[in-house]
């Protein structure tokens, strides 16, 4: 997507009349206006010459806008490197209209005091005046019309913008803003001059009358008080980008280079791939990339939210902006400028920003024809009223205040405020939405289908029985599933082969090697036909199928939740390898918090049924769909999809692997595991950054709270026109007496905006995680279901000791999950159901890793 900056917006009209006259561009797909950040995103292939010369010829500015991650340089440095890091241009995104308009507002108040002294201190309420006024009422009308003019001339955007849009016939707000001040100037001017004649002809009874009919302080007070709620409108905007320039300002500036044995501080721009960079302790990582040597923690909140480090050695991967809390680092830089983590968060961000809702078509409906009828019921309410018998005074009082009334800013603003709270929000909790559409449509998900591996589950399965074929071995068995796993990327294969190093298996090397999706490995070993996977595709590698008899043995390990790999060499059956896959911590609380939300919750996996139902009670799902092929899942999200109440599910596909990728495009909203892979990501509508389902509660909470935000802005931007046109016009005052003076009319006006954008900043108040109920519902279930041990540890002294404590009681068998705390000097152990711990294991294990076991409650 293309960026432009756009200049002369003034309001809603403004912004469909620019995405009108791009759009009927050549080679432009689709085009995005926002009036919040004062940009239009563009899709297509049309040139930017082309782009830019549509939006100057609708009356408008326009320029090419650069990422707002920066612009990336391409020049070599005086030392001859070239730089591949962009500078982050938090710039783009400061606020530079506020200071102008709180300049413009003072400078109006300074006239405006004095007009209002004369016009209505002295006629209304009999404040003296010097005595050369006395008697001498042309001099009064002077001194009026020159204090207006003045704050005319100060506030001349409002007609140079007003009646340009006129002239290119797409009139906005600035047009009735112009037109209402403009109109009351030049009658009252006439008023004036019509004065001079009653004075020259001794007309007393005229003079009196002609100083009545000034409305020099309606044309002053109208631009003054409009340039209030632009100046309130304006710094509320502001605040709503505060999450992108926050995002912004956590780019690191400067890095520290190993070159030719040398540290040299560099610039992050001239940081290129390839280099090796350090990071002490308290630094922070200047870019993305590999850890060559040392061990530190490093504290990733910055762009997953989450407060505790990562403990991180040689081969892990460290990203830039995160804080080396510890030890001291020698990295290798992997990806530079644009392609840093943090820029990609900052690009989706602000993309998602530029664009547009579906909700926002209705403003920009309304929008596109607001003004021309506003000024057809101004003119409409003049011609009324004289006709009713009113003099020209009242017909244009009433005229005018429609004009000054009406506001189509509100409407304009009503849905991209709430969209960028929203979004901004979620980037604070690592939760990023790539477009506005995937925000709105999230609170509408009816059912979410979840992935098991990486998503349910740990993603970290470990090896828990190993099972020889007659005839065969534990080591033959290792040797052989070792030699074949060792190729494999999938989370099961990892198992393997970390049992078998830390078993120290000998390693052979295996030829012919092929993965066969959704079935297993086949490869030649020593000569001999090497086959492992699932159930089917080893009985289909058997030569006799009588050498099968693990069915009893399958239920039995399926039943605990384990799922078991085959293996046949040659032909012949070789053996079993069981796995067990823990459930993430949150998982059960995360489902039950969905199912709170009237969400149906479904499993879709390749595990066999028992296993993947041992899974799904564990976890409290509503339904599990085991034995499900890769290319099958979108084919299960189809279905699900036509399953609803009203033959429609809303569905939303959670996942983080390779083959999740169609049925994330498949279903309506694709929410990608942030940990997984790109391939995922790339085709998901929102990436969670901490890999945690409890986001994906957070996720559909925080687009309901956006969506019913949007509702009350557009309920309020309607219903306040609905109401105060009808009023300025003077509908109501035969009835009621109503009537309303322009003034107030344009106070009104001025403030509308700003109550849209305060209240769509109330989001930022939102309750996104853990309602109380939900909270409560955990903790019982955990009473009742899980054990828990406290282990009393001497020797922890930071959060750095706290992982590897951690780390190693997670290793112990039975063990789901251990918070550590340096603090109390404890370690707290939550067991798997049913399962015991060895207080001898526990004591080698804390022992093993550095520190001094006390006791265990």
């Amino acid at each position: 997507m293309k960026q432009f900056n756009v200049t002369g917006m003034s309001c809603a009209a403004c912004s469909a009349r620019i995405e009108k006259a791009v759009s009927k561009v050549e080679g432009v797909e689709s085009c995005s206006v926002s009036l919040l950040t004062n940009s239009m995103g563009v899709e297509g292939e049309a040139s930017d010459s082309a782009i830019i010369e549509a939006v100057v010829n609708a009356g408008y500015g326009a320029s090419l806008k650069s990422s707002p991650r920066g612009t990336s340089s391409s020049q070599k440095s005086s030392d001859g490197r070239q730089g591949g890091q962009s500078s982050n241009s938090e710039d783009s995104l400061r606020d530079l209209e506020t200071p102008l308009l709180i300049k413009r507002l003072f400078s109006s108040i300074i006239f405006l005091i004095p007009l209002m002294y004369v016009s209505m201190g002295h006629m209304m309420w009999k404040w003296p005046l010097p005595s050369f006024f006395n008697g001498n009422h042309v001099a009064m009308g002077l001194v009026q019309l020159l204090f207006a003019a003045i704050v005319m001339v100060i506030n001349q955007k409002f007609f140079i913008s007003g009646f340009k849009s006129l002239l290119h016939r797409s009139p906005n707000m600035d047009t009735l803003v112009a037109l209402g001040s403009a109109s009351a100037f030049v009658y009252s001017t006439w008023a004036l001059f019509a004065m001079t004649g009653a004075v020259v002809s001794g007309n007393e009874e005229a003079v009196m009358a002609y100083m009545h009919d000034f409305y020099f302080e309606t044309a002053a007070m109208i631009l003054t008080l409009i340039t209030v709620g632009k100046t309130l409108e304006a710094k509320s905007k502001g605040r709503t980008t505060d999450a992108l320039k926050g995002l912004m300002r956590l780019a690191p500036k400067k890095a520290v280079i190993l070159e030719n044995g040398e540290e040299k501080t560099l610039a992050i721009e001239k940081v290129k791939k390839g280099d090796i960079f350090l990071v002490r302790p308290g630094e922070n990582i200047p870019v993305d990339g590999i850890v060559l040597e040392g061990a530190s923690a490093v504290n990733e909140a910055a762009l997953t939210g989450e407060s505790i480090p990562v403990d991180k050695s040689s081969g892990d991967t460290v990203s830039a902006a995160t804080v080396n809390t510890s030890g001291f680092l020698k990295c290798q830089a992997v990806r530079v400028g644009e392609d840093t983590t943090l820029s990609q968060i900052i690009q989706m961000v602000s993309d998602a920003a530029a664009t547009k809702a579906p909700i926002a078509k209705i403003a920009d409906k309304v929008s596109g024809i607001f003004v021309p009828v506003v000024i057809s019921l101004a003119l409409v309410t003049f011609i009324v009223w004289s006709l009713l018998g009113a003099d020209v005074g009242t017909s244009l009082t009433r005229a005018v205040a429609v004009l000054v009334i009406s506001c189509p800013c509100a409407l304009g603003l009503a849905t991209p405020v709430a969209i960028m709270v929203g979004n901004g929000l979620g980037a604070k909790n690592g939760i990023l939405f790539k477009t506005s559409a995937a925000l709105e449509q999230a609170g509408k998900i009816s059912l979410v289908a979840l992935d098991k591996t990486g998503t349910i589950t740990s993603g970290q399965p470990r090896v828990t029985d190993i099972l020889p074929a007659p005839g065969v071995s534990e080591d033959e068995l290792m040797k052989a599933a070792y030699a074949l796993e060792k190729k494999s990327e999938h989370p099961l294969a990892k198992a393997i082969v970390q049992k078998a190093e830390e078993d120290k298996v000998v390693f052979c090397d295996v030829t012919d090697f092929e993965i066969i999706p959704g079935k297993g490995l086949s490869a030649k070993l020593e000569g001999k036909v090497l086959a492992g996977g699932n159930e089917d595709f080893i009985k289909e590698a058997l030569s006799n199928k009588e050498d099968w008899q693990m069915a009893d043995k399958i239920d039995e390990l399926a039943e605990e939740g384990k799922t078991p790999l085959f293996f046949a060499m040659d032909g012949r059956f070789f053996g079993s390898i069981a796995v067990a896959d823990t459930i993430k911590e949150d998982s059960p609380q995360a489902i039950q918090e969905l199912k709170e939300l009237g969400i149906r919750v479904v499993m879709l996996t390749g595990d066999r049924e028992k296993t993947a139902q041992a899974i799904g009670r564990q976890a409290g799902l509503d339904q599990v769909i085991a034995g499900v092929l890769p290319d099958g899942k979108e084919r299960v999200i189809r279905q699900l999809q036509g399953e609803g109440a009203s033959g429609k599910n809303f569905v939303a596909m959670v996942g983080d692997g390779i083959n999740d990728a169609p049925a994330l495009t498949r279903s309506d909203i694709g929410i990608a595991i942030g940990a997984g892979t790109d391939v995922a990501i790339d085709a998901a509508d929102i990436v969670l950054m901490k890999s945690r389902l409890a986001d994906v509660v957070a996720a559909i909470r925080l687009s309901r709270a956006t969506l019913r935000n949007i509702h009350e802005n557009l309920f309020w931007a309607f219903i306040y026109n609905i109401i105060g046109i009808p009023l300025a016009a003077g509908v109501f005052t035969a009835a009621l007496g109503w009537k309303l003076n322009p003034m107030f009319g344009a106070a009104a006006m001025s403030l509308s905006s700003f109550c849209v954008v305060t209240n769509a900043l109330r989001l930022n108040f939102s309750k996104i995680y853990k309602t109380k109920k939900s909270q409560k519902t955990a903790d019982e279930n955990h009473k009742e279901s899980k054990m828990e041990k406290t282990i009393e540890i001497n020797g922890m002294m930071c959060q750095h000791c706290e992982m590897h404590v951690k780390k190693a009681l997670e290793a112990l068998p039975g063990v789901e999950s251990v918070k550590a705390s340096h603090e109390a000097k404890k370690a707290f152990v939550t067991l798997k159901e049913g399962a015991s711990l060895d207080e001898g294991k526990v004591k080698a294990a804390i022992t093993e890793a550095g520190y001094e076991f006390v006791k265990m409650d």
